[in-house]
């Protein structure tokens, strides 16, 4: 049975976690409220917590049921119980700050080439010109609202309203690591090479994910990207560095 609370309404998702609903619409607001949260339950977990997974307008929840079953700390019934009074104590809990965590990544983009071979299906499609499409696309701010489908892969919000292209028909079987692609409403960023159907209308040098860097993913959940378009050469050079 669902539990309501003022910001969110929690669900049963498995016997190891729990989901937080906070709409039902991708909204700027939803975002900011879920990261708000996500902040927060990082800053003060309870104990058995094992990770929390922000989406769209969800942030689910998995934990350890025999830590959280054996908590003093905890009160309920059961783990779900224990949990969810947790959660909406917290979410009564005077903020020492509510500014959620995101930086501001700036991402260099070759547009178009063998680098973005479907810009022309996009062109296409919009009825705008290439040149239009890559300073529509690198003109704007984007919210990185969730990662998912491969590790680091941004789903990014902000997308002109323009540039809207439906998938491909046929996935493509293999997309290049750092191909910038275009799927409905959103664009979104692949950060390992991979099947998708996207439609690539370019490609960064820079590397999304990588696990030899102390954190692996470059952006995550909450941050705001911008795409900055560059040429050939500086992809070139970019690449090598």
């Amino acid at each position: 049975m669902p539990l309501k609370s003022k910001s969110f309404t929690i669900y049963y998702l498995s016997e190891k976690a729990i989901t937080l609903e906070f709409g039902n619409q991708i909204e700027e607001k939803t975002s900011i409220r879920i990261s708000q949260f996500h902040s927060k339950l990082k800053e003060f977990p309870f104990e058995g917590l094992l990770a929390v997974v922000p989406a769209y307008t969800t942030l689910s929840v998995f934990y350890d049921p025999l830590l959280v079953i054996n908590s003093k700390r905890l009160s309920g019934l059961d783990c779900f119980e224990r949990i969810s009074n947790y959660l909406t104590e917290l979410e009564s809990r005077e903020d020492r700050s509510m500014a959620s965590e995101s930086d501001l990544i700036s991402i260099p983009v070759y547009y178009g080439g063998d680098k973005g071979p479907d810009l022309q299906a996009v062109a296409d499609h919009t009825r705008l010109s290439r040149e239009e499409i890559i300073r529509l696309h690198s003109s704007a701010a984007y919210k990185v609202y969730m990662i998912g489908f491969t590790p680091g892969f941004a789903y990014l919000g902000g997308m002109p309203e323009q540039l809207a292209t439906p998938r491909k028909t046929t996935p493509a079987k293999t997309v290049p690591a750092g191909s910038i692609g275009i799927a409905g409403i959103q664009t979104g960023i692949y950060p390992l090479s991979s099947p998708g159907g996207w439609q690539i209308i370019g490609q960064t040098p820079i590397k999304l994910f990588d696990v030899n860097r102390a954190k692996p993913a470059l952006v995550k959940a909450g941050d705001i990207i911008k795409f900055s378009s560059i040429d050939l050469e500086e992809f070139n050079q970019l690449k090598q560095s």
